[in-house]
C-alpha cells in the first residue's frame, strides 16, 4: 500500500462517518438534471506526504498524471487564464467565447508586484528568493484576490501555496478552501507534488514535505457508493517518479520531463458525476 491510498482512505471513512451533512441546506452546486448537489463534509483536514519517501499518487485507481501536470504548467508555467492553451478539455465549462475563464487562476500569478528588489510576478518571486534568500519565511503565493473575484468564471479551489526551506529540504503547504474528494483529491496532490519537485531541481534544492490543508472536504451524495467501493480494493506500492535532471530553468520545463513508472493501480471510475 502507499502512503497516499493510506491517508486517503483514512480521509475518506472519516467524511462518510462522522462528516455533517448539508441535507437541509440551501447549497449553490447542482447535478445536471438541476437537482441538489448534497454532501457529507469534514471541515480542517490536514493530510502530509513526504516527497522525498513516494510520489504521492492513489493506487487504488490511476490519477492522469500527464494530464495534471499540464494543467498545473497551464497555470504556474504559462500563467494562462485561456483554455486554448491547454491540452484538454477541463476547463472548457467555465470558458467564455474567446476561451477566457477571466481573471482566474494563472492570470493572478502573471500580475507583476513592486518590490524593493524590482518588479516580480508571483512564479519569478517564487524563484529569486529560493536561490536569494531560500530561509525565509515569506515565499509564497496567493490566487484569490477578492478585487477581481467578480471577473472570475470560478473562484479558486486550491488558492494558497507556502514554500519553508528545512536545511536543503524544500517542503510547501497547499491551502484550499473546497475540495470534492473523489473527483480532485489525487489530482491536486500530484499536481503540487510535481510542483515542490520542479521548484527544488531549478533551485538547487531536494523535494521534502507537501502538506495540504483543507477547509471543506467533501463527498457528495452521488459519489458515495463510489467512494465506498473505492477504498474498499487492493492497493499496490508507489509508483516510482522521475524528472529530467538536465531541466535548471522552471520555464523549460515541458509534460515530457515527467516519467512515472511501475504505475500499477485499479481500474479507472468511469462516468462520475460531476457537480457545477
Amino acid at each position: 500500500m502507499s502512503k497516499a491510498d493510506k491517508l486517503f482512505i483514512e480521509m475518506c471513512k472519516d467524511i462518510l462517518e462522522n462528516g455533517e451533512s448539508s441535507r437541509g441546506q440551501e447549497v449553490r452546486a447542482r447535478w445536471e438534471d438541476g437537482t441538489p448537489a448534497h454532501t457529507l463534509k469534514r471541515f480542517g483536514i490536514i493530510n502530509r506526504y513526504n516527497l522525498a519517501e513516494e510520489f504521492p499518487a492513489l493506487t487504488l485507481r490511476p490519477t492522469p498524471v500527464k494530464s495534471a501536470i499540464d494543467e498545473l504548467l497551464w497555470i504556474w508555467q504559462k500563467k494562462s487564464n485561456n483554455v486554448n492553451d491547454l491540452n484538454s478539455h477541463i476547463w472548457d465549462a467555465w470558458a467564455d467565447e474567446q476561451g477566457s475563464i477571466g481573471k482566474a487562476y494563472g492570470y493572478q500569478l502573471g500580475v507583476k508586484h513592486k518590490y524593493k528588489e524590482g518588479e516580480f510576478d508571483q512564479v519569478d518571486r517564487v524563484l529569486y528568493d529560493l536561490k536569494n534568500n531560500p530561509y525565509s519565511r515569506r515565499i509564497m503565493t496567493n490566487l484569490y484576490n477578492f478585487q477581481d473575484l467578480h471577473e472570475m468564471a470560478l473562484y479558486p479551489c486550491a488558492y494558497s501555496v507556502t514554500f519553508n526551506v528545512s536545511g536543503n529540504k524544500l517542503n510547501a503547504i497547499l491551502n484550499q478552501r473546497s475540495q470534492d474528494t473523489l473527483v480532485a483529491n489525487s489530482w491536486n496532490v500530484v499536481q503540487y507534488a510535481v510542483l515542490v519537485h520542479m521548484f527544488a531541481q531549478v533551485s538547487g534544492l531536494e523535494a521534502g514535505e507537501l502538506v495540504h490543508v483543507i477547509a471543506d472536504a467533501h463527498i457528495y451524495d452521488r459519489h458515495i457508493p463510489l467512494v465506498e467501493e473505492l477504498i474498499s480494493r487492493p492497493q499496490f506500492p508507489a509508483p516510482k517518479f522521475r524528472i529530467n535532471p538536465d531541466i535548471k530553468n522552471f520555464y523549460d520545463f515541458t509534460v515530457d520531463d515527467f516519467i512515472v513508472e511501475n504505475y500499477e493501480a485499479g481500474l479507472q471510475i468511469k462516468g462520475i458525476p460531476v457537480a457545477v
